[in-house]
């Protein structure tokens, strides 16, 4: 369920809604940013990278994959293009469930996640440590047919979660999908710049909230027993990129990957 409204201490979706150039953030998510990115600046470059990867996805799995539902989880403040215009520009009649648990992502989502008459759009106030109460949610449930593929997202969120914790996250949601179905994640990294992101982390702990580096070996585990679309795991740069890069993977530090479930 929601968490309560505060806005004396920040929350992730507000401070990355800051560092993408949005103004549904307040003074305290303003100042974690501000200290986020003293300690690193390149802190501003990775939401903007994360964003454009989710995109590449989107358009893969709508188009290639044929994928025409999806769930968007820790979806986080609107930022356009959405995932459903992004889906609904391959397929208008795609679906689409946004979850998230932070009040107001949801107030925001409900005025302005509108879907084309052909598709439909929903929003489910839940938390990810939740993943067994999503998908029987009646606004999931009434969205999407649980009887063909699903493309599950998660970008940028699982980093959020401690390891005894989020191993268990994604076979929990992908346990009640179909086969075809598939999961994407992007997840941060240190490993291109391991003392720019540990001043982060640890700046980020001491505001409260806390956020788990992890290898690539480590972001790699998220996807057993899946089947991996090439290019596999890589920095998010690298993966299906629509023209030349300009910045740098110590600079982006995110790693991303697409799965199917066989």
């Amino acid at each position: 369920m929601a968490e309560p409204f505060d806005t004396g201490r920040p929350h992730p979706a507000r401070v990355y809604d800051f560092l993408l150039g949005g103004k549904d953030n307040f003074a305290a998510d303003r100042a974690a940013a501000a200290e986020g990115l003293k300690a690193n600046p390149n802190v501003a470059t990775a939401p903007r990278e994360n964003r454009a990867f989710m995109g590449r996805v989107v358009r893969h799995l709508a188009g290639e994959a044929g994928v025409t539902q999806f769930l968007d989880i820790g979806s986080g403040l609107p930022t356009s293009p959405n995932v459903h215009e992004t889906a609904q520009a391959a397929d208008p009649a795609a679906r689409v469930v946004y979850v998230d648990n932070d009040p107001l992502v949801l107030t925001h989502a409900r005025a302005l996640l509108t879907s084309t008459p052909e598709g439909r759009t929903a929003y489910v106030d839940a938390d990810l440590r939740e993943a067994d109460r999503i998908l029987p949610a009646p606004e999931a449930r009434d969205t999407l047919d649980l009887g063909r593929p699903v493309a599950v997202l998660l970008m940028g969120v699982l980093h959020f979660f401690p390891d005894d914790d989020a191993y268990d996250l994604v076979p929990t949601i992908m346990a009640g999908l179909p086969s075809g179905s598939y999961v994407a994640i992007s997840h941060v990294t240190g490993d291109h710049d391991p003392e720019g992101w540990a001043r982060f982390t640890a700046v980020m702990r001491r505001q409260g909230i806390e956020s788990h580096l992890r290898d690539r070996a480590g972001v790699a585990r998220f996807f057993d027993g899946l089947e991996l679309v090439e290019p596999g795991v890589v920095p998010i740069l690298g993966w299906r990129p629509e023209g030349p890069a300009t910045l740098t993977d110590a600079q982006v530090a995110l790693y991303g990957g697409v799965a199917r479930k066989p």
